[in-house]
């Protein structure tokens, strides 16, 4: 015990006075966030302050139909992020659960609860079994005790401790290992009891100096963002450049400047990118919604995308892979006969007595993980009967004896049933020779495969003159039981798939390598070397770079060594998703590009720190939001090729007939029509696109591949190239034919419209066959189709909508030709399908041999 500690512990004097100086024992946590706040942090984004600036604008030029129809898609945006973010909070504010434990103290001789903030140093903290510990502090005195500190250092079992020497406060303290004298804030008594001083509390505590180093670490910035950002100031640049030119032809070919100026305004609201903005924000507030759906709570939206190309999935072990809990793994009796155990498997009769010996063994109220696993073992075989008393005298656990024993009674006669370590029961049985080392290989043909052992062992008692240890009774050995943290159901089906779709899954874990080799086994993950903490410290940045290439599972790793793993990857160039649930992973959750941190088992800074909580914490969430983030991904591309495309013939007949002096087609009104087929495409049946057939089986995208790449922009602008081309051709033939001008312009709107229609099919996929086109499920295809089909039978049927459109009436053979000229064009695109995918697969390739 330490001396110059004072039994009656402070006064509340002393702890009001250090509360003061000291600061409340909690971690520094982020001011909730109001929905006000919420919703000016959304408007202050950039892609929606440029959208909610082109509504101000259009509403400033008097065009109220396109103005109402920007600040429409702006209220519904900011509406779904709120919501999103909002929900968010809610969720985070429920999940708390160890910022702040109730704590028993000793305070003027008198132990009493008080809330864990006000846990002051120098406090005498008192531990029972079942308590959170509010402080890191140092053992005085303690019983049987352990703690489970895998919130902390990763080990999936509970650690012994041992009271404190006069030396102990000047040793280092790290979390983790047997023999320890400290205990630390968030971990959980898992057994025994005991006194400690505190030492640390709040930010000055273990848990509190990983929150801390948070601070220094700075989030991934959205790589989405940046390359949208980019994409829409040069459509910006391209659309102010057409309305300029517009302008300059008008005024110099046709003198008049004044309409010069309003056909210039005209075209180039037509050309602003505020579809762009659209499609981004509703794409990413309706991903987080969908994600959501699948159990995963996204924090910071454009993360999706990013796990969407993710190449790498660090993840931790338990509570992760495993379900953070012991089960029976396998039985061995002193025969050398041996059993796996496994869900549904029928343990046989020869084993029952080994089970139940082990059961009673064990706490008759069981909180140790061990206990609990075999007192559960025990009661899935009906026919083991209990004994009618007991245990009606125990020996507890000593540091000089690894073992413990019940003592039970049935039937007028006594039994002694043991268990502990196998060297410490092999020296209660006395054995020599070939029973001990059949037991020793036994032992270490299971530990190699990361499984707890321990040995059993039963004896008779002589009478009730209790002996004062365990080793004055004659024991058999019953046999050995092997436990083991069980992996997850979903775990090897996620990681099989996370390797088809290219993803490289390590393991990262502060357990024992034999151990963690087994899980990673048994998870799927590929083969390979395996590094210890130890072995990282001795190497440098260049030397861990190279064993990157082949080490996937890193054992006995130290939080800031799991964070230079992390930091390792990313300078290699690989876009890092990292999993995990404890507070040694919160660093290496920010640091990576993806955090993803469990809900249910998580600490609030691991959660705090992710960009993605799994509420369910279960692991096959992540290939599902990997799934859905490479979905949201190819429809964000899907819906930009659309846009670049269905501007090029917007802006072509726009410029055409300022070329030849004709008159000019659409004005203001007609745009705005067009924007509202074109808005609603974009924002509404391109995000409902389904997967592409080829989803996960394919590599992740190369991550310095630009959002938009120069193959698609000249795929999009040879779309409207063409388009416009045949646009175009009716056009002078029509006007050459003598077409009167207010039939001329229904034609060609028509026809455009057919020609959107046919773009929209076209870019609905990147590989579907024309029949998979037209037949490829969307709900939001269906209604739009519903919404132009009307709108244009409108304008066809009714003569106030033709005389405020200014077109003639149309014949049904120009209607024809119309949706002739959207047929074929989608009959032209879909026959060029496969040849834009062999150019694109050859630059592919190409691009990779020059590659570094």
């Amino acid at each position: 015990m330490v001396t110059g500690l004072r039994a009656n512990g402070l006064s509340s004097a002393e702890a009001t006075a250090r509360l003061a100086a000291d600061g409340p024992n909690e971690l520094a946590r982020a001011r909730r966030r109001s929905v006000l706040r919420i919703a000016f942090e959304v408007l202050r984004e950039p892609m929606l302050a440029l959208l909610l600036a082109g509504g101000v604008a259009y509403l400033l030029l008097g065009d109220l139909t396109e103005a109402l129809i920007l600040l429409g898609f702006a209220t519904f945006s900011v509406g779904v992020t709120v919501i999103q973010e909002t929900r968010t909070e809610h969720v985070l504010e429920a999940l708390r659960d160890l910022s702040a434990p109730r704590a028993r103290v000793i305070r003027d001789g008198v132990r009493v609860h008080i809330a864990g903030r006000e846990v002051v140093r120098d406090d005498l903290i008192v531990l029972e079994q079942g308590d959170r510990i509010a402080a890191d502090a140092v053992l005085i005195e303690a019983s049987d005790l352990q703690t489970d500190e895998s919130l902390l250092t990763g080990e999936s079992l509970p650690v012994g401790k041992v009271v404190a020497t006069e030396e102990a406060e000047h040793e280092t303290r790290r979390p983790g290992g047997d023999g320890q004298p400290y205990v630390y804030s968030g971990s959980l008594v898992a057994r025994g009891s005991g006194t400690a001083r505190v030492l640390a509390t709040g930010p000055r505590s273990e848990i509190g100096r990983i929150g801390q180093s948070l601070a220094t670490l700075d989030t991934e910035a959205p790589r989405l963002r940046r390359e949208t950002t980019r994409i829409v100031t040069w459509c910006a640049i391209g659309g102010g450049t057409v309305a300029l030119l517009v302008v300059a032809l008008y005024g110099l070919l046709r003198g008049g400047w004044i309409e010069a100026v309003l056909a210039g305004i005209a075209i180039g609201m037509s050309m602003l990118p505020e579809e762009f903005p659209v499609v981004l924000t509703v794409f990413l507030a309706m991903g987080a919604w969908r994600i959501g759906k699948v159990g995963v709570l996204t924090r910071r939206a454009a993360a999706i995308e990013t796990l969407g190309s993710a190449t790498v999935l660090c993840t931790d072990k338990t509570g992760t892979l495993t379900e953070n809990r012991m089960s029976l793994a396998e039985l061995w009796l002193p025969t050398g006969n041996a059993f796996m155990v496994g869900p549904e498997v029928t343990v046989p009769d020869a084993y029952h007595a080994l089970i139940a010996t082990a059961a009673l063994a064990s706490a008759a109220d069981p909180t140790d993980p061990m206990d609990i696993a075999l007192h559960g073992a025990r009661a899935a075989i009906p026919s083991i009967a209990l004994p009618n008393r007991g245990p009606v005298h125990a020996y507890a656990l000593r540091p000089d004896l690894l073992a413990m024993s019940n003592i039970w009674e049935d039937a007028d006669t006594l039994s002694i049933a043991a268990k502990g370590a196998p060297e410490a029961i092999a020296g209660l049985c006395h054995l020599t020779g070939d029973a001990l080392a059949a037991m020793t290989a036994a032992v270490e043909a299971m530990a190699i495969r990361g499984i707890r052992v321990l040995a059993v062992a039963t004896a008779t008692p002589p009478n009730r003159d209790w002996a004062e240890t365990q080793r004055a009774y004659t024991y058999t050995l019953t046999g050995l039981v092997g436990l083991a943290d069980p992996i997850r159901a979903s775990v090897p089906a996620a990681v099989a798939e996370c390797r088809s779709a290219g993803i490289r899954v390590v393991m990262i874990t502060g357990d024992y390598a034999a151990t963690a080799r087994s899980i990673a086994t048994q998870a799927g993950i590929a083969d390979g070397e395996v590094l210890t903490g130890s072995d990282l410290e001795a190497l440098d940045d260049a030397q861990l770079a190279e064993r990157l290439k082949t080490v996937t599972v890193f054992a006995r790793i130290m939080p800031e060594q799991k964070l230079r793993i992390v930091q390792a990857f990313k300078a290699d160039g690989e876009i890092v998703a990292m999993t995990g649930d404890g507070v040694n992973d919160a660093p290496s959750l920010k640091a990576a590009h993806i955090g993803i941190a469990m809900g249910k088992r998580g600490t609030d800074v691991a959660r705090e720190a992710s960009a993605m909580v799994l509420l369910e914490d279960d692991f096959g969430s992540i290939v599902q939001s990997v799934r859905l983030g490479r979905r949201i991904y190819d429809n964000i591309r899907k819906a930009m090729a659309f846009i670049f495309a269905v501007h090029v013939p917007i802006a072509g007949l726009a410029l055409l007939p300022l070329f030849f002096g004709l008159p000019i087609l659409f004005g203001p009104i007609h745009i705005a029509l067009l924007e509202m087929v074109i808005d609603p495409v974009c924002a509404l049946v391109f995000e409902a696109e389904r997967d592409e057939d080829d989803i996960i089986a394919r590599s992740p995208r190369d991550p310095s591949e630009p959002l938009f790449s120069l193959p698609m922009i000249v795929w999009s602008v040879f779309q409207g190239g063409l388009a416009f081309a045949m646009l175009a051709t009716v056009f002078l033939v029509e006007t050459w034919g003598g077409m009167p001008e207010i039939e001329l312009r229904a034609l060609i709107f028509f026809a455009l419209i057919a020609e959107i229609v046919a773009l929209i099919l076209v870019n609905r996929s990147f590989s579907a066959s024309l029949g998979q086109a037209l037949v490829r499920h969307n709900a939001a295809l269906r209604y739009v189709a519903v919404a132009i089909s009307g709108v244009t039978a409108l304008i066809l049927f009714l003569p106030q909508a033709q005389l405020l459109l200014k077109f003639g009436a149309i014949a049904w053979s120009d209607m024809a030709l119309a949706v002739g000229l959207g047929i074929v064009l989608l009959v032209l695109l879909e026959s060029c399908k496969p040849l834009v995918r062999r150019l694109a697969a050859r630059v592919s390739v190409r691009k990779r041999m020059v590659a570094p």
